[in-house]
C-alpha cells in the first residue's frame, strides 16, 4: 500500500494540482493532508476546494488558524505582523462561511494503521501548530518534541518547508516538505510517500515540477498585498 502526505500549500492550487496529479500517476492508495492549506498564495478557494474533493482526512496547521482568528502577537516577529495580518485578511475575504467553519473545526493530529504499521501525523508538533523543529535538530531532540507523544513506527510532520528523512532507533521521521511554497531552494513542490508491502517500509521524498511563473503572474492579477516577496519566494524556494 503506497501513501502520499501533502501539506503547505498555502493558496498555490497551481502547484497542488501537479501534485496531485503525480501522486495519481504513482497510483497511490491513499493521500493524507497536513495542514497550511490557503493562506499566502493566490488561490485560496481553489486551493481549499481541491483539497476538500480529495475527501480524505486533513488537519490543521498554523496558517489556517491564522486565516480564522488572525495572526497574534509573539506568534511572528513584531516587525512583520501588520503585513502578515494583511494578507490574512485578503484570504479570509476570498473564502465562505463554510470555508471558515470547516478550517476551525479541522483536527490537530493524524492516528493511523496500515498493514500493522502504525503512523502519527501532525502539523508542526504533536503540542503544537506553532513551533519549529528543524532538520540539524540533535537525535535527543527529535525524539523529545516530536516522537514521544504516540507510539508509532513512522512520524510525519510538515510546517518547516525543508523535507528530509531520518532513521532513529528503529524508528523513521519524516517531514514532507511544501506544496505551495518550498523553503530548501529546489523550486519544486515536494510531498512524502510511504510505501508499506509485507512488513517492508520505504519512504521517500516526491519532487514535483509547476509553472512557477505563472504562480507569480496570478499574485500580480489578484492584487495580493504582497505579491513582490511572496513571487520571490516562489521563484527562488527561499525565504
Amino acid at each position: 500500500m503506497e501513501i502520499a502526505f501533502i501539506s503547505d500549500v498555502h493558496g498555490n492550487a497551481i502547484a497542488l494540482e501537479a501534485v496531485l496529479n503525480d501522486i495519481k500517476e504513482n497510483k497511490v492508495d491513499k493521500i493524507y493532508v497536513l495542514g497550511d492549506l490557503c493562506y499566502r498564495g493566490p488561490e485560496p478557494r481553489r486551493s481549499l476546494d481541491l483539497i476538500r474533493s480529495l475527501n480524505t482526512e486533513v488537519i490543521k496547521g498554523n496558517a489556517d488558524e491564522w486565516v480564522v482568528r488572525g495572526v497574534r502577537e509573539g506568534e511572528v516577529p513584531q516587525k512583520v505582523i501588520d503585513l502578515m495580518n494583511i494578507e490574512r485578511d485578503w484570504t479570509y475575504s476570498k473564502l465562505e462561511p463554510s470555508d471558515l467553519a470547516y478550517l476551525e473545526t479541522l483536527p490537530t493530529e493524524i492516528n493511523c494503521e496500515v498493514s500493522g504499521t502504525r503512523i502519527h501525523a501532525f502539523h508542526a508538533t504533536p503540542g503544537s501548530l506553532f513551533e519549529i523543529v528543524l532538520p540539524n535538530e540533535d537525535d535527543a531532540g527529535l525524539q523529545n518534541r516530536l516522537m514521544s507523544s504516540q507510539d508509532a513506527q513512522i512520524y510525519v510532520y510538515a510546517h518547516i518547508h525543508k523535507a528530509y528523512i531520518r532513521h532513529l532507533n528503529g524508528k523513521i521521521l519524516m517531514n514532507v516538505g511544501s506544496v505551495g511554497l518550498p523553503f530548501d531552494g529546489i523550486t519544486k513542490a515536494s510531498y512524502g510517500l510511504i510505501e508499506i508491502e509485507e512488513g517492508k517500509i520505504k519512504t521517500s521524498i516526491q519532487r514535483v515540477d509547476f509553472d512557477a511563473e505563472r504562480v507569480i503572474q496570478l499574485y500580480r492579477d489578484v492584487d495580493y498585498p504582497n505579491a513582490e516577496m511572496m513571487s520571490g519566494i516562489v521563484r527562488n524556494a527561499r525565504v
